[in-house]
């Protein structure tokens, strides 16, 4: 089986997270564990016997060695959730075959078009087979194409008889969320480094991530009626707004690239009586990361002495770290995934995230992590889309990093 056509499945799977469930709760999504239970029986297909999901919803299995040459226990990981950025159930995708370079009309009915000129990668794929949406849900790609080029590259392994050491392999829930390692069990997966495979164009090669922070603002207004509010209402609705307009204009991603890091506000949702607004934080640089906290801290602080105590409610929560420290060390994990990608016909290009991986978690909980690219683009929205022959060469690309060198 073809790695495009596993991603057909795996996206009937509606396995959106929810960054509102309680953090207590893992997966945040019961429908997450259906996605996890069918990766199991999977597995077990392929070889992995030990194939199992734990409690909270992690898929594990290994791959046993068939040689007996000491090579390092190098892990595969994937994360099965998708963004609630876009809807992820009812997905209709299609493979528009040998794409022609213009515009792609993803939906007749509501005239959704993807266009080369508002996005630009597309020209890099003239002649190639489109995987696409039909306009009004993500694809999901990120990260199921992920799983997908794991597991096809697993059973290349079997198929060819390809000589190959122990390969630890696991799909985690809630990496959209932040939560992805939270519950990771690091010595039961048992590698000594691993490579996430999550995201991005073909060919690029992670090993530096945003440090990242969640931010929950809780506005407390006074509701009243209209007609007797002078002096009385505290519209929860407008502080909202007033909290937003304290942060810097052009520190939002519509504005920010490379290194650059922003704030983005998320979601707003509430009335006059209460607001709640979500913030990400991110950026790659730590005291600059450290500066946007204390920036929302001043402004709930200022805010709170303008309009009363606990009108504004700030929680911060730190998300993950940048990698580049615990990777450093391991810079043959790096060389081995431009060899790996060369031997590929594939040209290696070392990038930064801007985001994260479950790898940047994992590097700080002891399993050095760095990521590969699935080669989809435009994640998280409407106009997401992943070439077929990029996961073709991305199950290649894998293969050449796990067998024996």
């Amino acid at each position: 089986m073809r790695a495009y056509e596993r991603l057909l499945k795996y996206v009937t799977f509606d396995t959106t997270s929810d960054d509102a469930a309680d953090e207590t709760v893992c997966p945040s999504t019961e429908k997450q564990k259906i996605l996890a239970q069918a990766l199991v029986e999977e597995m077990k297909g392929l070889g992995l016997s030990d194939a199992h999901m734990d409690e909270h919803g992690y898929v594990y299995g290994t791959l046993p060695a068939n040689c007996d040459d000491k090579i390092p226990v190098i892990g595969l990981i994937a994360h099965m959730d998708t963004s609630s950025s876009a809807s992820g159930a009812n997905i209709k995708p299609r493979i528009v075959a040998q794409y022609d370079g213009g515009d792609i009309l993803l939906n007749k009915e509501k005239t959704i078009v993807m266009s080369p000129v508002q996005f630009g990668s597309l020209a890099d794929y003239k002649g190639k087979d489109l995987i696409v949406t039909d306009g009004t849900t993500l694809l999901g790609s990120d990260d199921k194409a992920g799983i997908a080029e794991i597991l096809t590259a697993i059973e290349a392994l079997n198929e060819n008889n390809v000589k190959h050491g122990k390969i630890p392999v696991a799909f985690t829930p809630d990496e959209e969320i932040g939560r992805g390692a939270d519950l990771f069990d690091v010595e039961h997966f048992g590698a000594e480094f691993a490579y996430t495979v999550d995201g991005g164009k073909l060919g690029e090669i992670e090993y530096e991530n945003f440090n990242a922070a969640s931010a929950m603002v809780t506005v407390n207004g006074v509701n009243i009626h209209p007609g007797d509010a002078k002096n009385k209402m505290k519209n929860a609705l407008l502080l909202g707004i007033e909290f937003n307009s304290m942060l810097p204009e052009f520190e939002i991603p519509a504005h920010t690239e490379g290194y650059e890091g922003f704030h983005h506000l998320s979601r707003m949702e509430g009335d006059e009586e209460k607001t709640v607004m979500r913030y990400i934080i991110r950026d790659h640089d730590m005291a600059k990361f450290s500066e946007k906290k204390a920036r929302f801290e001043k402004a709930a602080n200022y805010l709170n002495e303008k309009y009363g105590e606990n009108t504004f409610v700030l929680q911060l929560r730190d998300s993950y770290f940048n990698m580049k420290e615990k990777i450093e060390p391991h810079l043959f994990l790096i060389d081995r995934a431009k060899k790996a990608m060369t031997e590929s016909g594939v040209e290696p290009e070392i990038v930064a995230i801007r985001g994260g991986t479950d790898g940047a978690r994992l590097s700080f909980m002891g399993l050095p992590c760095p990521n590969l690219s699935t080669g989809g683009h435009n994640f998280h929205g409407r106009f997401e889309y992943i070439p077929v022959q990029s996961m073709d060469s991305m199950v290649e690309v894998i293969l050449n990093i796990v067998k024996v060198q």
